[in-house]
């Protein structure tokens, strides 16, 4: 079985440039590009994130959004990482569960999270 997320943009260069960027610790590359499509693959198990060309902004709230835990206790840092990238910040660090996690937007304005999860090695300091 294999997972494929697609991710409506407008801009399918430009987001692959910040998702190489973003998901850099992770080894994604650039795979299968026909317009309207560019995929950004990476070793198994990682799931292909497949950018599709559409012709509209994003509108309202997603509906499905990634979580990406880059191992690190430090979400500052790593949303620091991310704005330098183009990405924006939306939201404080959250908790809940013992999860702790800060809502970014990519340069197009889909939402995502950079978390940490409970139990994690990662203690802040």
């Amino acid at each position: 079985m294999q997972i494929v997320v697609t991710l409506d943009c407008v801009n399918t260069e430009a987001q692959a440039a910040f998702w190489l960027a973003a998901l850099a610790p992770l080894d994604y590359r650039r795979g299968f590009h026909g317009p309207p499509y560019l995929s950004l693959v990476a070793p198994a198990p990682a799931p292909t994130l497949l950018l599709q060309h559409v012709p509209e902004l994003r509108q309202g709230k997603n509906r499905m959004h990634l979580d990406l835990d880059f191992g690190t206790a430090d979400l500052a840092s790593e949303v620091s990482r991310l704005e330098r990238l183009g990405a924006g910040q939306l939201s404080e660090e959250l908790s809940e569960h013992g999860f702790r996690w800060i809502v970014v937007a990519d340069p197009e304005g889909n939402e995502f999270c950079v978390f940490n999860p409970p139990n994690s090695t990662n203690i802040p300091e």
